[in-house]
């Protein structure tokens, strides 16, 4: 289905695997588009309910853009390079859709996530890595800044002048770090990575799915708009989630004392 990753679904969860791990699953330009196009097809599956992203391997997440592929495609005529353009039609529709998907992201970050494949990491809705993995905005290291939503992410996750510093050194923050200062949600040794991810997974593939497709929308527009918004905006998701086929169970299985069935309608 996808040249570039790997995409399987079982029991409502959908999992999008980086398969490019000769290259530490590298952004490409074939890559992104193929997440960009898994991400959009999970969101039109009614029967996925949480998605994983993930990368192929033991040694990396994503080492961010695929230097010889991606700076090659994005060179003009005259030897310069439109890295805005690369951006505008490849990376920013791949993290609108991950942050625009009414589901659950899950990310799994087995190893190194550098780069733009650290921006791809924090537009996730959760992050569990693994101690030995590590985050980095690589960017500086070429002489960039970063890019694909990590000037965005990354200052709401950690503040503005720790931001500063992971953007302007480009240093490797490991697992516990990254954990205590939000860049994850959780770090747990390897051999636990799969077990944890399961266990985060199965609570979000039995959740009402339309009531965290809301909150996820209404929670993304709250970092850029004001209180009267946002209470307008919680008014208006409320009112469609209280028609519907999971409120009703809710609140029926509240009343009887049991627990909800939740199918994600």
């Amino acid at each position: 289905m996808f040249e570039n990753l790997l995409y399987e679904i079982d029991k409502g969860v959908c999992r999008i695997t980086l398969n490019r791990p000769q290259v530490y699953n590298a952004l490409s330009p074939g890559l992104i588009r193929d997440i960009t196009a898994a991400i959009e097809a999970a969101g039109a599956d009614e029967s996925v309910r949480v998605v994983v992203l993930t990368g192929a391997g033991d040694k990396a997440f994503c080492s961010g853009a695929d230097l010889k592929e991606g700076f090659a495609n994005a060179a003009t005529s005259e030897g310069q390079m439109n890295l805005g353009e690369s951006l505008r039609n490849g990376y920013h529709p791949m993290i609108r859709a991950i942050r625009n998907l009414p589901k659950p992201v899950v990310g799994r970050v087995n190893g190194a996530a550098a780069g733009a494949g650290c921006s791809l990491a924090l537009a996730c809705d959760v992050v569990i890595c693994a101690d030995e993995a590590y985050f980095s905005q690589i960017f500086i290291n070429i002489g960039l800044m970063p890019d694909a939503g990590s000037t965005f992410f990354l200052p709401r996750l950690v503040g503005s002048q720790k931001a500063f510093e992971l953007c302007s050194t480009g240093r490797r923050v490991y697992g516990p770090e990254a954990a205590q200062m939000g860049l994850a949600g959780r770090s747990v040794p390897t051999a636990e990575l799969d077990a944890v991810v399961a266990e985060v997974v199965s609570y979000y593939a039995a959740a009402p799915t339309r009531a965290i497709g809301a909150m996820k929308k209404v929670l993304n527009q709250s970092l850029y708009s004001g209180l009267d918004h946002q209470l307008e905006q919680e008014a208006e998701n409320q009112d469609a989630l209280g028609r519907s086929a999971d409120t009703a169970e809710g609140i029926g299985a509240f009343l009887m004392k049991r627990r909800p069935n939740f199918l994600g309608r």
